[in-house]
């Protein structure tokens, strides 16, 4: 990919950003109700090739087409096989709709909706991950669908990432846009749950000239943003290779992740919707769409990868 450095500013790889910019509003109950819906019991966890992941699939299909979003080849919902921990999925399904803008260069937005399913009889519904990431993705469409984007937004609801990132990969190997036209992936996994009112954007010391973006973004009330866990010498706190983003990485195609640090509820059976911080949560996923938008008007936006 050739992809130009237009700006890079070093800050210190954990910092927090309180500049002004406009605090766009998201509508927080139906936030808070799409995390809800995708955590119910009846969903089962949504393990890929469950009968719980294809009711997630409905769901989201039924939000994509009220929303607005496009599909591509007529279609929203494309199928890949899925294989991997002794799962094999002959049809999973990553879901995907766009917004189409005046330029074809296209950010893509993603969030996976699978999830573990259920062990020794207990259910992992998956609350903060990540139905957390698709409703704040879901709500970025929404946003984005009553205020036309310049660029083209694809928003990607992703099977498979508990499997090995299978979806994204999948979503990369036969992409609905030319790769080159990829200026960046934004990815959301975890978003909902964070005692310090604290959501990191991880991937900028990959991609500096996104700092200035980042910087942009004002703090919430219930929410600040800082930067970091994208360190090689982090260890298990970089969190490079621990999501979907990983597989644009590779790809040389810039990322931001938006998520939250651990807590005692990850991959436990207490990962449900009454955990949910639900003051920080809706201001989380609004920071997350005031970036997309600073993003968004900044033309071109020319990214390189320097490290």
């Amino acid at each position: 990919m050739n992809r130009t450095l237009a700006l890079v500013i070093a800050f210190s790889s954990t910092c927090l950003f309180t500049g002004y910019a406009q605090r766009r509003v998201l509508d927080a109950q139906q936030l808070l109700r799409d995390v809800k819906v995708l955590s119910a019991d009846s969903l089962e966890g949504r393990l890929s090739g469950s009968q719980g992941n294809r009711m997630a699939q409905d769901y989201i299909t039924s939000r994509f087409q009220e929303i607005g979003l496009k599909p591509y080849q007529n279609n929203l919902r494309h199928t890949f096989r899925l294989e991997g921990r002794g799962i094999t999925v002959e049809e999973a399904v990553n879901l995907i709709g766009y917004i189409p803008g005046k330029s074809d260069k296209a950010i893509v937005i993603t969030a996976h909706y699978d999830h573990v399913g259920v062990r020794k009889g207990e259910i992992y519904n998956g609350a903060d991950d990540n139905a957390s990431g698709v409703a704040a993705l879901l709500a970025a469409a929404a946003h984005f669908k009553k205020h036309k984007p310049y660029h083209t937004l694809v928003f990607v609801a992703l099977d498979g990432e508990e499997l090995g990132l299978q979806g994204a990969n999948a979503f990369l190997e036969n992409p609905p846009v030319p790769l080159p036209n990829i200026l960046l992936n934004l990815n959301m996994d975890m978003l909902s749950i964070n005692q310090k009112g604290e959501l990191y954007a991880s991937g900028s010391y990959h991609y500096p000239a996104l700092i200035p973006y980042l910087e942009q973004v004002a703090a919430r009330p219930q929410a600040k943003l800082l930067l970091g866990h994208d360190r090689p010498e982090q260890g298990e706190n970089d969190w490079t290779r621990q999501s979907d983003h990983y597989q644009f990485h590779k790809r040389n195609i810039p990322f931001i992740y938006f998520g939250v640090e651990d807590h005692p509820h990850y991959h436990k059976p207490s990962d449900d919707y009454v955990n949910i911080h639900t003051t920080f949560y809706p201001d989380a996923a609004a920071l997350v769409i005031d970036f997309l938008s600073i993003l968004d008007k900044k033309r071109p936006v020319t990214l390189q990868n320097t490290k």
